[in-house]
């Protein structure tokens, strides 16, 4: 296995899935001499997780790169106006369909890196952005996200996924549920198409890869909170290439099965404005 340090960023923010007005209560009675102040609601919550991760060391490739593994996560955000997105109490989370934000970070392919891929052209780094809608309950989440590589490869990308929760403890929860990815026929153009010129300059035949669904897998995952500000999360990943990503050259060259793993430490950090 090749260990080379590689940036990977995810971002995952949850779904919005409350509205609320003020939350601040009004006092029953007035105080004799002063009225204490109410403790201020918090502006903005989210979670940064920091930890490692190993991938592939690109899309087929039966080699694996471990580095770190950054994401953001958004729990509650307190617009000018009043307007609420999430709840601030994380003790009785909310539950229901919601927006979510998508992101993805692709690392650069090259040839200087995994000598097999001599001949082809390098894909440059790219970073996808995106919408997507969700559905959070105690025992299932779901979801259903859209992105566009905003640099990089200019394509359009979907996933799809469902997780089944169960809580064997009050701090610890478990998840595991199906994904689905489909890339358009640009994507997968860029990423398992290997074009005329390149045949002849590469070890590899022509071919012309067309999207949809290109690959489907399962996600095992982990999350433990110590105590109200620090967790930690984890997770196991595996996906098989479909449709022409299974049948690109590149993919039969490496390997049309994908693992992943990634563990880190969360943080919750809670700011007023």
């Amino acid at each position: 296995m090749k260990m080379r340090i590689l940036p990977v960023v995810i971002l995952a923010i949850t779904p919005v899935t409350a509205w609320a007005g003020n939350l601040d209560v009004p006092p029953t009675e007035a105080a004799p001499v002063m009225m204490a102040q109410a403790a201020p609601s918090p502006d903005l919550i989210f979670t940064l997780r920091g930890g490692i991760a190993s991938t592939p060391d690109y899309f087929g490739s039966d080699e694996y790169t471990v580095g770190p593994d950054f994401a953001f996560r958004l729990n509650y955000l307190r617009l000018p106006g009043g307007r609420d997105f999430g709840t601030p109490n994380l003790a009785e989370p909310t539950y229901g369909v919601g927006l979510r934000g998508s992101f993805r970070y692709i690392s650069e392919r090259s040839s200087d890196d995994n000598s097999e891929l001599s001949g082809l052209d390098d894909v440059d780094t790219s970073v996808e952005l995106g919408l997507g809608i969700g559905y959070s309950s105690y025992i299932f989440d779901a979801f259903a996200d859209l992105r566009y590589g905003v640099i990089g490869h200019d394509a359009f990308v979907g996933e799809v996924g469902a997780d089944l929760k169960v809580h064997p403890t009050e701090n610890l929860t478990l998840a595991v549920g199906p994904r689905l990815f489909l890339g358009s026929d640009d994507y997968a153009s860029t990423y398992f198409g290997v074009s005329d010129d390149e045949a002849v300059a590469s070890q590899f035949d022509a071919y012309d890869a067309n999207g949809g669904l290109l690959s489907a897998g399962m996600e095992i995952g982990a999350r433990y909170e110590i105590n109200q500000n620090w967790g930690i999360e984890g997770a196991v990943t595996w996906d098989r290439f479909t449709g022409d990503a299974e049948n690109s050259p590149i993919v039969e060259n490496g390997d049309r099965d994908q693992y992943g793993l990634r563990v880190g430490v969360t943080r919750l950090i809670t700011l007023d404005f």
